[in-house]
């Protein structure tokens, strides 16, 4: 009979045992604050922060628990500017013409693991052909595939001619004429029909290529390509469906149609003079630089070959510039949030953006920032994601070391949680 209620005793003591996650932190950076605390406890129920706590709970009781007391921990990082649904080569113009959609998704997957593993739990994808951004986010929500949790804008809106419009460059008999369906307007209805379309389709944000862009198959990589009312007609229409619009632009008339038209972002904004400065401070636009893809395009464009041939000035032209940029607008007081253009240049090296802001003058605190409550912010999700708090989600990285003293250490995240599940160990 003893022995019987012992035994009973003992497996209730087990039933009752606590089933959070337990980590234990060295070091926790609070970009909320720009704080830095140590030797902390932080509870995981589910897929969500518990508690944070100071001190070292006792890991009894605890499954899983993680023993993070020599590292740097911090929340999942977000990357505001992706495409990840391919990834720039020589052969990136001319495999669409042997590649089946199916053929780009598998192919994504890699690269959306790869992506994850490197500590961006987050990633804003701003443009795919073929709703491909969109099934690959239902794709990683639905368990099917690792990889960062995605928001994504589906077709970059464009003008006939203008950056994004998909059929620039080809054969005649092959360019036909795109319309609002394939993301091209000319008008304020079209582009009004073009916001819907992406609502149909199940977008999260609107993106609109106000300017020429590098990549295309165009000649100016800089001419504004929208005029204003069309741009007003994109956002005013973007706010009645609940739309953040992101825009990019590397020109300085494209750019100011948009920030004054009410966008909520400014992607790359290489040519940014104090004029659109002022205008962006005035009305709080964000800008996401996308340093890593100007350093990659200018890099590529010294290598016969590896771009066409209208291409190749526009690469070597503004690739150099976006880094100096970056500095003029965060001297300035510019809202920034953390953005590279992975997949112009190689996914999972996303982290390289953290050294090349800090390179130019950016402290490692706001580089940090950057990537996490700032980008939640700009994402709409501050309440979810950018930092470890009592009630968000559980994305959580980690280091070895101080990444405040050395940035580059960010390329090294040896500790990924995502939505409370550990990817890498």
């Amino acid at each position: 009979m003893r022995a019987t209620l012992l035994l009973a005793s003992l497996l209730a003591s087990v039933g009752t045992a606590n089933a959070d996650t337990l980590i234990h932190a060295g070091k926790l950076i609070d970009p909320e604050t720009g704080k830095v605390r140590e030797k902390v406890s932080i509870v995981i129920a589910g897929n969500r922060i518990a508690s944070v706590q100071d001190g070292y709970l006792d890991p009894a009781g605890y499954t899983p628990y993680y023993d993070l007391q020599q590292q740097t921990v911090m929340p999942g990082f977000i990357d505001m500017h992706v495409h990840v649904a391919g990834e720039n080569s020589p052969t990136s113009y001319t495999e669409r013409f042997f590649m089946n959609p199916s053929d780009y998704a598998l192919r994504a997957t890699q690269y959306l693991e790869r992506t994850l593993n490197t500590g961006f739990t987050t990633v804003r994808d701003l443009g795919a052909a073929e709703g491909l951004n969109l099934s690959l986010r239902d794709a990683v929500k639905k368990g099917w595939v690792k990889g960062p949790r995605i928001f994504a804008a589906g077709k970059s809106i464009a003008t006939t001619g203008g950056h994004a419009d998909p059929t620039n460059g080809l054969n005649i008999e092959l360019r036909g004429d795109p319309g609002p369906d394939e993301g091209v307007v000319n008008g304020t209805d079209e582009a009004r029909k073009a916001v819907r379309q992406r609502y149909k389709e199940g977008a999260d944000l609107i993106k609109i290529t106000a300017t020429g862009g590098v990549l295309s198959l165009a000649k100016s990589g800089m001419n504004p390509q929208f005029m204003d009312d069309e741009v007003k007609a994109i956002v005013d229409t973007a706010k009645d469906y609940g739309f953040a619009v992101a825009v990019h632009a590397h020109g300085k008339d494209g750019m100011l149609r948009a920030i004054k038209a009410g966008v909520d972002s400014v992607e790359h904004g290489t040519y940014m003079d104090d004029e659109v400065i002022k205008e962006m401070k005035k009305r709080g636009t964000w800008y996401v630089p996308t340093i890593s893809a100007g350093k990659f395009v200018s890099e590529k464009a010294k290598i016969d070959g590896y771009f066409p041939e209208v291409v190749r000035p526009k690469a070597a032209a503004i690739g150099v510039e976006i880094q100096k940029t970056f500095a003029k607008a965060y001297k300035a007081g510019v809202k920034i949030a953390f953005g590279t253009d992975a997949g112009v240049g190689p996914h999972g090296s996303n982290a390289e953006e953290f050294v090349y802001m800090v390179e130019a003058g950016m402290t490692p605190m706001d580089a940090i920032k950057s990537a996490t409550i700032n980008a939640a912010t700009l994402l709409r999700q501050e309440k979810e994601l950018g930092s470890i708090k009592a009630g968000k989600l559980a994305d959580i990285v980690a280091v070895k070391g101080d990444p405040l003293q050395d940035i580059k250490l960010l390329k090294q995240v040896g500790f990924v949680m995502k939505d409370g599940v550990i990817y890498k160990q």
